[in-house]
């Protein structure tokens, strides 16, 4: 369990501390000064200072594909990407409602808490797997009692184990995206900019339409 828990800590929180560098050369995110892009400098700018955070660098993606995120392991270190595809799709308020979506992310620290949950669920995966070895190997025979594990508990550990963690992760998950939209709501100044482009956006989590009817409260007040 030791040895499980601390690769799991090894590989998830090395992923955290490096999550701007590896994204963006995923990406092949390129920086833009603000003279590159002055529009999209200026509206990253008041929302930081709308949410009381320091300005983090900028980054264009050559992608068509419509995309934005934000990463870093603290807003000290945080960086906000745009692939060419969304500033052409999106209108200027509803740019706004997504990256606002995405520095609130930064400003929960989103990035530590998925770590965290990333980390336990890579831990209990290990056991499983070395659980699934140990009745491979024999590990779930035993002479006597006192020796040895239970096959039956291995089985369950092997088969119950992941989808809990796995189950787990995906509810947090869930949580802290609701959170963001609230929160990017809130720096944007308004809920309808956010989902309106969601409406326009593809593959998200949790489903677009429970997202959009929990903005379209905000901006009623209810």
């Amino acid at each position: 369990m030791v040895m499980a828990f601390a690769l799991a800590v090894i590989m998830n929180f090395g992923a955290y501390w490096f999550s701007d560098k590896i994204v963006l050369r995923m990406y092949n995110a390129q920086p833009v000064t603000e003279a590159q892009a002055p529009e999209l400098h200026a509206m990253v700018r008041t929302l930081v200072q709308k949410a009381g955070m320091p300005m983090p660098k900028v980054y264009m993606i050559p992608d068509e594909t419509p995309n934005a995120f934000a990463t870093g392991r603290n807003p000290e270190h945080a960086v906000v990407a745009v692939t060419q595809g969304i500033m052409r799709l999106l209108s200027r308020e509803e740019l706004t409602g997504v990256l606002a979506h995405e520095l609130a992310h930064i400003k929960n620290r989103d990035m530590l808490t998925g770590t965290i949950v990333a980390t336990l669920a890579g831990a209990i995966s290990m056991l499983a797997q070395m659980a699934q070895w140990a009745m491979r190997f024999g590990g779930g025979r035993r002479d006597n009692d006192d020796e040895g594990g239970s096959p039956i508990a291995a089985l369950v550990m092997m088969i119950v184990a992941p989808i809990a963690a796995m189950l787990v992760q995906m509810a947090i998950s869930r949580t802290r995206e609701f959170e963001a939209d609230k929160g990017g709501a809130q720096i944007a100044g308004h809920p309808s900019g956010l989902a309106n482009a969601l409406l326009k956006l593809f593959s998200t989590h949790p489903p677009i339409a429970e997202r959009v009817k929990r903005l379209n409260e905000m901006a009623r007040g209810r």
